[in-house]
């Protein structure tokens, strides 16, 4: 007997239950983002390994740890692990951002070689928005106001809460950098390999450290909130101003740096306690170099990405009232002569003239009994019943599966009128 093949560490499967809820969350955030004009678009899975490299930075644990990379002939490819790189690479590539502003989403599977655990995966899932040409702190706040909506639309909003930072200019940063690490130096007894390691190569990251005694050590650390030129000072004065015209709660968080080399002047992220250690849902902030920095002229930017796993997990945990769409609405049952083209007829003309319903074709044989048990297992609301003496009269039975009401047949020219009526 063959050895059972399994999927892959991190890689998982999505039952046709589960992807009810990863439809009705997708669509949500399809339609927040269609309410404020952004347009969709798709990229490549797979991009040049140096994209990532110069985007990303190379002393990044994304870079250096976690990117799935092969060689493709004479070419080094990299399996995603984020969509703003390669959003950006399109948009100077194909020309959408020269001279014009561009407002775009983006949807679908990203790759990272880390370890797997509840809520993170080798293979996940993020929505992301990427904005180009806007300056003004206007923008990142309708991003903020955008993603708090969507809270709202998908009954999280009270378990997620806004953690807000200016990280300034790359000059203002460089000099908060050599602040922090002088500081830094004196407490290295504290720090891991790993943390030693990032003191070097990349030491704002220290930041966010999970050790316990060195986030202690931080809190009289400089702050890079004083190392702020005064553009970026404005800037963020500007859209903490707005964001509380608008009524949305932030929290400033002078620690918050973001994991990636290309961020600027404002990032975010929207973290929940309701997942224990994977708290963050949505994080993003400003990259106004990176178009260049990628062979683009100099031109603005600012995005988000929401892990969906992480979203699925949040619904599912706080969200009790949510009602998700039956997999069946109607379940066409027959059996005798002439019973099978009539099924058949009718289930079309139903998906015709009524294309919101879902409707199933039992087409798996069997006596009544046994169909009814298929009807009530796919957990449809309505059976549709053709016998012999339904083909020739050209009538159908109609049962309600759920409320237990009294079966009624009706002609089939009916049928649909009936039909609009109880959906």
């Amino acid at each position: 007997m063959a050895k059972n093949i399994q999927a892959i560490r991190g890689m998982n499967d999505c039952s046709p239950t589960e992807s009810l809820l990863w439809q009705w969350i997708e669509n949500k955030v399809r339609n927040v983002l269609a309410g404020y004009g952004y347009s969709e678009v798709r990229m490549p899975i797979v991009e040049s390994t140096p994209l990532f490299a110069r985007a990303i930075g190379e002393v990044t644990d994304v870079v250096s740890k976690e990117m799935y990379t092969f060689w493709d002939n004479d070419e080094q490819l990299t399996l995603r692990p984020e969509g703003t790189a390669g959003c950006v690479r399109a948009a100077i590539e194909r020309g959408w951002i020269y001279n014009n502003e561009q407002r775009l989403w983006y949807m679908g599977p990203m790759f990272r070689h880390e370890r797997p655990q509840k809520g993170r995966y080798r293979q996940f899932h993020q929505a992301g928005v990427e904005i180009f040409g806007i300056s003004n702190p206007e923008i990142d706040a309708e991003l903020i106001i955008l993603t708090a909506r969507l809270w709202k639309e998908l009954g999280i909003d009270q378990h997620v809460s806004l953690q807000l930072n200016s990280i300034g200019s790359l000059e203002a940063r460089a000099n908060y950098r050599s602040a922090l690490v002088k500081f830094l130096e004196n407490h290295t007894a504290l720090m891991s390999d790993e943390e030693k390691e990032r003191l070097v190569k990349n030491p704002l990251r220290i930041l966010d450290t999970k050790n316990q005694a060195l986030q202690e050590v931080l809190n009289d650390a400089p702050k890079l909130l004083d190392y702020l030129d005064d553009d970026s000072r404005e800037h963020f004065a500007q859209l903490c101003s707005l964001l509380d015209a608008m009524g949305i709660a932030y929290e400033v968080n002078p620690k918050l740096v973001r994991g990636l080399d290309y961020y600027n002047k404002t990032v975010f992220e929207w973290v929940t306690s309701a997942l224990g250690s994977q708290g963050t849902v949505c994080g993003g902030g400003r990259y106004d170099g990176l178009v260049e920095q990628l062979g683009g002229h100099a031109t603005q930017g600012v995005g988000f990405a929401m892990g969906l796993e992480r979203l699925v997990l949040l619904v599912q945990e706080v969200n009790k009232e949510i009602s998700l769409p039956k997999a069946v609405d109607v379940y066409v049952v027959y059996s005798g002569e002439g019973a099978t083209l009539n099924a058949f007829q009718i289930a079309e003309q139903i998906r015709s003239e009524l294309p919101q319903l879902r409707v199933m074709t039992h087409c798996s044989g069997g006596n009544f009994k046994k169909q009814f048990k298929r009807a009530d297992k796919v957990e449809a609301q309505i059976a549709l019943v053709i016998g012999e003496s339904e083909v020739v009269e050209q009538k159908v039975v109609v049962k309600d599966l759920q409320s237990g009401a009294e079966q009624i047949t009706i002609a089939q020219t009916d049928l649909i009128s009936e039909l609009t009526k109880r959906f």
